[in-house]
């Protein structure tokens, strides 16, 4: 009734693909490639970065993990064990690592407002950031809207 080929020997083939399913497939796309750090441990990687960005980076990581584990102790340790005069310092040194955080971010975020705005007055000859280069109120550079002169 079925005919059977002496290759096959009966088998069916699950989860193989045909040939023609093959062609019809498209290709795989590949990943682009992503500029990460040596794994030897030196960081190189990193001069690519600001050193005052990677200092705040750094110091903002150091604040959030330690904000996360105190805020996490504290009560855990003031309920469990009993502590109640740790787990309040704990639970208060959290908050602080918290809030140190925050002032961190804000502190180095002012610093590149900062320095894009001296970046911005450099490049404007007139000190002002209205981009206005002939004074005459447009931003366009032409003189047609210009009062005509008498």
């Amino acid at each position: 009734m079925f005919s059977l080929d002496e290759d096959d020997e009966g088998e069916v083939s699950f989860g193989e693909s045909s040939d023609a399913e093959r062609e019809m497939t498209p290709d795989i796309p590949k990943a682009p490639s992503v500029k990460t750090f040596d794994d030897g441990g030196d960081f190189e990687g990193a001069s690519d970065v600001d050193s005052d960005t990677l200092r705040a980076f750094v110091a903002a990581v150091i604040y959030a993990n330690a904000a996360v584990l105190l805020v996490a102790l504290g009560p855990m340790v003031w309920y469990f064990e009993g502590w109640s005069r740790v787990g309040p310092v704990l639970l208060a040194a959290g908050l602080l690592a918290g809030v140190r955080t925050y002032q961190t971010y804000r502190a180095w975020e002012r610093s590149r407002d900062e320095s894009d705005a001296d970046e911005a007055t450099a490049d404007d000859p007139d000190g002002d950031t209205d981009g206005d280069t002939d004074g005459d109120g447009d931003t366009d550079g032409d003189d047609r809207d210009a009062p005509p002169e008498t």
